[in-house]
């Protein structure tokens, strides 16, 4: 199995990673986008389901098409930003269980739309995060937020295909260390955390 990652790695992951509200003017190509999704879909998902979709904004055009539909803080952020992505989830990821699971038949296991609703976000919000952990790991900085318009954006980025809806969006880029606020606190093990 793997083995335990040092604290260089730690740090560039977790502990002196950063959200990033601004970024260089560094640009983020196809290649990269590639990249940081050939490493996230190696997360794991419940049955390997993979429901995220990501659509990647990166032409000015994209990204200001976006920026229209986000709140007041959010649109200069998206436009400025390198790349910017959007994580929707899919309701209808059961249909694509015969090529990720190929040893059984699953798809009657999500017969119910309920249940897919709460499957598809639990795991796309799963590889949400993952999104963030590689993108950290390849050398690129995030800004994940809310603060849009989900309607209008799965209007605009999902309109073919209206069983995807947006999770979250994120900026990617190198981050612009002058763009960050002081880390704000964190909870104690003993605060959130019960041993049964």
């Amino acid at each position: 199995m793997g083995k335990k990652l040092d604290d260089a790695a730690l740090d560039t992951i977790f502990r002196t990673a950063r959200t990033f509200n601004g970024y260089t003017d560094a640009p983020v190509t196809q290649d990269d986008i590639r990249a940081i999704y050939d490493l996230l879909k190696m997360g794991p998902t419940a049955t390997n389901q993979h429901p995220a979709r990501f659509v990647w904004c990166l032409s000015q055009d994209a990204k200001d098409r976006l920026a229209a539909l986000a709140s007041g803080n959010n649109a200069p952020k998206i436009r400025a930003a390198p790349a910017t992505v959007i994580i929707g989830m899919d309701s209808e990821f059961h249909e694509h269980l015969p090529q990720l699971l190929p040893h059984t038949d699953a798809r009657p296991w999500f017969a119910e739309a309920a249940g897919r609703e709460v499957s598809a976000f639990r795991n796309a919000s799963l590889q949400g995060a993952y999104f963030i952990i590689a993108a950290r790991a390849l050398g690129f900085d995030t800004g994940p937020m809310s603060g849009f318009d989900n309607a209008a954006v799965d209007a605009a980025f999902f309109g073919d295909t209206p069983h995807v809806k947006s999770n979250f969006i994120s900026t990617i880029g190198i981050g612009d260390p002058t763009t960050i606020f002081d880390r704000l606190p964190r909870p104690a093990f003993e605060q959130f955390n019960t041993i049964a």
